[in-house]
């Protein structure tokens, strides 16, 4: 195969990867542009090089990173509200990064008290220009910095992420709780002082059991 032919081929799955994600961000109605599109495809390329080396994430290759990491971040995009949003447990940037790239006009802390992760995090705000976007290095429990919206995504168990952000819960910001199959027997273990905001099914492209729940104190 020719260095040419090689190249176009390339061309051609990163443009089926572009209209995939543009695709997706439709159908949930997320308001992504191609240029944001753009730049969460140069994110899955940076983190598919870091995940070779350090594994970040247990979902490898790009275009499954896509469908179960990027467009899932990109589900709870009419849930997002205020002004700044913590991502608690950002690991490699899920979803803080995706939704930092919808939201340009919004600020994202980045939470995570993993030192690669917290490094990967750094670089992935560098390489990608993402000046809405801190990084804090530490567990989200001594995160003390403003918050009007806190999301977790694969950290815990409702429970164990209300109790974890209740010193941010408690100041007036609500917790959106991302998860898989309807998590009915965690919403009866919420203890008090919390209570559930609302509680929807959302729509992944691809993929089911989808549900965010939001959290507030009584």
């Amino acid at each position: 195969m020719s260095a040419k032919s090689g190249g176009g081929k390339n061309k051609a799955g990163a443009a089926g990867l572009r209209a995939r994600l543009l695709a997706g961000a439709q159908a949930m109605n997320a308001p992504l542009t191609e240029a944001g599109a753009d730049k969460l495809l140069e994110y899955l390329r940076l983190l598919d090089k870091w995940n070779k080396r350090f594994s970040l994430s247990g979902v490898s290759g790009i275009s499954e990173m896509l469908d179960r990491h990027v467009l899932d971040s990109l589900s709870v995009a009419s849930r997002i509200g205020g002004e700044t949003i913590v991502d608690a447990g950002s690991g490699a940037g899920l979803p803080g990064i995706p939704l930092a790239v919808l939201f340009p006009g919004k600020h994202f802390v980045l939470v995570d008290s993993n030192g690669k992760k917290a490094r990967f995090l750094f670089q992935a705000k560098l390489d990608l220009d993402l000046t809405n976007v801190s990084v804090e290095h530490c567990r989200i429990e001594d995160y003390g910095g403003p918050a009007d919206l806190v999301i977790c995504r694969a950290l815990a168990t409702l429970a164990e992420c209300a109790v974890k952000t209740q010193h941010i819960l408690f100041r007036g910001a609500t917790l959106l709780a991302m998860k898989g199959r309807h998590p009915g027997s965690e919403l009866a273990r919420l203890p008090d002082p919390f209570t559930v905001d609302f509680m929807e099914r959302v729509h992944v492209p691809g993929a089911s059991n989808r549900h965010v729940v939001g959290i507030a104190t009584k």
